[in-house]
């Protein structure tokens, strides 16, 4: 979408070649007379792709340095700059293909198929994990997320939102208005992580407004070069703020009040870090290739990486795995991180999609209705294509004069 394919640069045809290519068009358009044009198949971007994939790379390597940053100031600063932006950056991502949300029973239906289920799943299963590998019983709560399961309870409920924001004059400050008040409401509740849910609302009604050309426009080169000196000094600002800042505020699940401050530090905190975010998210963006890379295929399963990457980190933080001191050292905390790296890697690829594509997208047509439009639309199109098909018929050689004999003359 925001670049030139090479393939679209093509030599200039003589005009011999012209006039022949526009025999062979006319030639196809006298043949498809009568035939609905086929709709052309939608073609995924490998910059929302790629995109996707490095964002969810981010994520599993900061999961995977949680349990190690105590010990090492400069890893606990890495940590503080992805978490300021990787989920920031998939939210973002997350809000500008839900556009298209609208309510209609399809879209419902994705829904449930695409985030209730999973959630439903997975919500399911990481207590159990709790409960028989850690040893330490936990119960089983669907109102109450547990570990990464969160990100599916949100998406659920932004996305049943987006008819409203789609509709309001000023979505984005209407917005900030709302998670600045949750940052500074302690008795919100814990319930579907409704705190996180309303902290970073933001960030996907921004997504929900941008356009192409917003993405086009941090992709620019003086842009990409800018991102340089601002990741450094952001890197250096967080080796700085470690000893001196709460960590908790880049969760975005607590109140002011919580994290031990007065509530009016809560909304000057939400802009702080909302504007902070949306820079360094901005500046990832602008890095993010356009072309497509060996890796643009596994953007379109990185759903699956995130809910199952966090099994296997559990699994060794429960086994205590990340205890031993090895890695705790600069080249243990290297090779977690390609270690982790590749793994959420592997669980974005096709063989991971198929296996567990019945718990993260089944189909389950057996459980919904048939929606009357669609029904109607089927319908239509039977008979277009019926239609279609008696119009060549009929243009067919001595197919016309056959017909038009009566019937008693012939044989």
């Amino acid at each position: 979408m925001f670049h030139a394919a090479s393939s679209l640069v093509q030599s200039p045809r003589s005009p011999r070649n012209r006039n022949d290519q526009h025999d062979q068009h006319d030639q196809s358009r006298d043949r498809s007379v009568g035939r609905p044009s086929p709709r052309p198949a939608a073609k995924r971007d490998a910059f929302f792709d790629n995109a996707k994939y490095l964002a969810i790379v981010l994520v599993a390597m900061g999961h995977a340095w949680e349990p190690l940053k105590g010990d090492s100031r400069v890893l606990t600063a890495a940590y503080v700059l992805v978490y300021t932006f990787h989920m920031p950056a998939f939210i973002v991502i997350s809000g500008y293909f839900s556009r298209s949300f609208d309510g209609s029973p399809a879209k419902l239906k994705r829904l449930v198929t695409g985030i209730v289920v999973p959630y439903v799943v997975f919500e399911t299963a990481y207590p159990l994990l709790k409960t028989y590998v850690d040893g330490s019983p936990q119960d089983i709560s669907l109102l109450d997320p547990y570990y990464l399961t969160w990100f599916l309870c949100a998406l659920f409920i932004w996305r049943l939102t987006t008819p409203i924001w789609k509709l309001v004059r000023y979505p984005l400050p209407l917005a900030l208005g709302i998670a600045m008040a949750a940052s500074a409401t302690p008795n919100i509740g814990g319930d579907l992580d409704l705190p996180r849910v309303l902290q970073f609302l933001p960030f996907f009604v921004l997504g929900l407004i941008l356009k192409p050309e917003h993405f086009a426009l941090v992709r620019r080169r003086s842009f990409r070069i800018a991102a340089v000196p601002v990741f450094a000094f952001s890197l250096a600002f967080a080796w700085w703020a470690v000893p001196r800042m709460n960590s908790g505020w880049l969760y975005h699940r607590n109140s002011a009040q919580e994290l031990g401050v007065p509530w009016w530090v809560g909304p000057v905190m939400q802009l702080a870090l909302f504007g902070c975010s949306l820079l360094l998210t901005a500046c990832f963006l602008s890095w993010v290739p356009g072309r497509t890379m060996w890796f643009t295929a596994l953007g379109a399963g990185t759903l699956y990486g995130y809910l199952t990457h966090g099994l296997l980190l559990k699994t060794a933080d429960y086994r205590g795995w990340f205890d031993h001191r090895a890695l705790h050292r600069p080249l243990g905390e290297i090779a977690v991180t390609v270690v982790v790296a590749v793994l959420v890697t592997l669980l974005c690829t096709a063989p991971v999609r198929r296996v567990l594509r019945f718990v993260v997208e089944p189909r389950m047509d057996w459980a919904f209705k048939r929606d009357a439009a669609e029904l109607a639309r089927e319908r239509e199109k039977a008979e277009t294509a019926a239609k279609a098909e008696q119009a060549e018929q009929r243009q067919k050689p001595g197919v016309r004069g056959q017909q038009e004999q009566p019937a008693d003359v012939v044989g």
